[in-house]
């Protein structure tokens, strides 16, 4: 019954129809929360007490952290699915979403580090946190490039969720690192089972920036797995009647 419900409404056919339905509304309203947030984060919040000014590309570097990572869950889980029910679209989704997951870790990695200037005395120290980030970058890479040295992409889907789901032990790492071990970078201000480290005035604005930030970033993952089903359904009957 499972299988049936996910072959059901996870066909590229019938993903391609509810993304034409959606996108519009994700984005407009992603971008729009967006614009506000960082607005409202640059512009309107107070200096904080130790870092001044300089906290305020923490409605950049958090939202693109938390994302790099979230694609990554994203990914373990399609993988997981494409392995048990041989589910295509997720095979599809996997591919699409790790250059994306790359570039998200990328600013993550950038803006950690222009950060770290005025608040550490360097844009580097190999603490547990930067080093895992990086790691994560370097496997987004890896994974990308395994994929496109195969020829025989059936296979390369296969092999792509296996080590997807063997790297998706660097994510509790990245996350609890700073628990684990001693590292530069303070506790997480934003948990489920505690109230919030950081000032409301602080708080509101950076809540509103990962979610904005989060759909569009969701857009771009749309439109790269649009184009990856248009490429690997293109000998398709539907899809040539889609386009």
């Amino acid at each position: 019954m499972i299988k049936k419900f996910i072959h059901q409404f996870a066909s590229p056919k019938t993903y391609l129809f509810q993304v034409n339905k959606f996108y519009n509304y994700i984005f407009y309203t992603s971008l729009l929360i967006y614009v506000f947030s960082i607005i409202w984060g640059l512009l309107f919040t107070p200096e904080d007490f130790v870092q001044g000014n300089s906290f305020r590309i923490i409605y950049l570097h958090v939202p693109a952290s938390f994302i790099s990572q979230s694609l990554y869950a994203a990914m373990a889980i399609c993988s997981f699915v494409y392995i048990v029910w041989r589910v295509k679209l997720s095979a599809y989704m996997i591919i699409s979403m790790a250059p994306i997951g790359a570039m998200t870790t990328f600013i993550a990695l950038v803006s950690g580090s222009i950060w770290g200037i005025p608040t550490w005395g360097t844009w580097w120290q190999w603490d547990a946190r930067i080093t895992s980030t990086l790691i994560l970058f370097i496997m987004y890479l890896g994974l990308i490039s395994f994929h496109n040295s195969f020829s025989n992409l059936e296979k390369a889907d296969k092999l792509l969720s296996w080590l997807v789901i063997v790297g998706a032990v660097n994510i509790p790492i990245i996350k609890k690192s700073v628990d684990w071990w001693s590292t530069l970078h303070q506790s997480a201000s934003i948990t489920l089972t505690n109230e919030p480290s950081i000032d409301a005035s602080m708080l509101y604005p950076l809540i509103g920036s990962i979610l904005g930030f989060f759909g569009l970033i969701i857009c771009l993952v749309l439109l790269s797995s649009k184009n990856q089903i248009f490429f690997r359904e293109k000998t398709k009957s539907w899809i040539k009647d889609y386009v």
